[in-house]
């Protein structure tokens, strides 16, 4: 990704701009150099919010506060792209200690950033049995939340080859 700063001020190009006050009053489309008074008035910067567009959009704020916004916005954007689904199965009649086993790598999973989806499938007469599964589920998530905070991504559903729920850290 290539990191491109903001033109401002005497750094714009155009020769004519769509000028937005700060408090979302619109000027129109104004040539630059009335542009470049009108934030020189102001005592703030002359921002070039847009330059896909013709003419390109220009915002009569201070710098500093938008650098700072945009730059928040981007590491947050960043922050939640950066996850994979990993994926726990249950058996229908899974051991205390295998479930706890699953809990570790829950635990490590979560720790990592990522979602985690346990599935517990349903094989024959045991689809009849779904509330025996829930409670297997909810016994899981119990465990699990013992050693970490996590929070409900997509609830606990039925899918046609059993249940499914997704979790994320806190």
């Amino acid at each position: 990704m290539k990191n491109k700063k903001t033109p401002i001020n005497n750094n714009i190009r155009a020769k004519e701009v769509r000028l937005v006050a700060g408090e979302g009053e619109h000027f129109g489309v104004v040539p630059i150099a009335k542009a470049l008074q009108v934030a020189e008035e102001r005592g703030l910067d002359l921002v070039q919010v847009t330059d896909n567009v013709t003419p390109p959009v220009c915002k009569v704020i201070d710098y500093g506060k938008y650098a700072y916004k945009e730059n928040k916005k981007k590491k947050k954007q960043e922050k939640t792209a950066n996850f994979q689904v990993k994926v726990i199965r249950l058996g229908f009649s899974i051991s205390e200690h295998d479930m706890k086993t699953r809990i570790g790598s829950a635990e490590k999973f979560l720790e990592e950033g990522n979602h985690v989806k346990i599935v517990l499938p349903l094989k024959g007469r045991q689809k009849a049995l779904q509330e025996v599964g829930r409670e297997k589920i909810n016994k899981f998530l119990l465990m699990l939340k013992e050693k970490v905070e996590v929070k409900t991504e997509k609830e606990l559903g039925k899918e046609p080859r059993g249940l499914t729920i997704t979790v994320s850290k806190k």
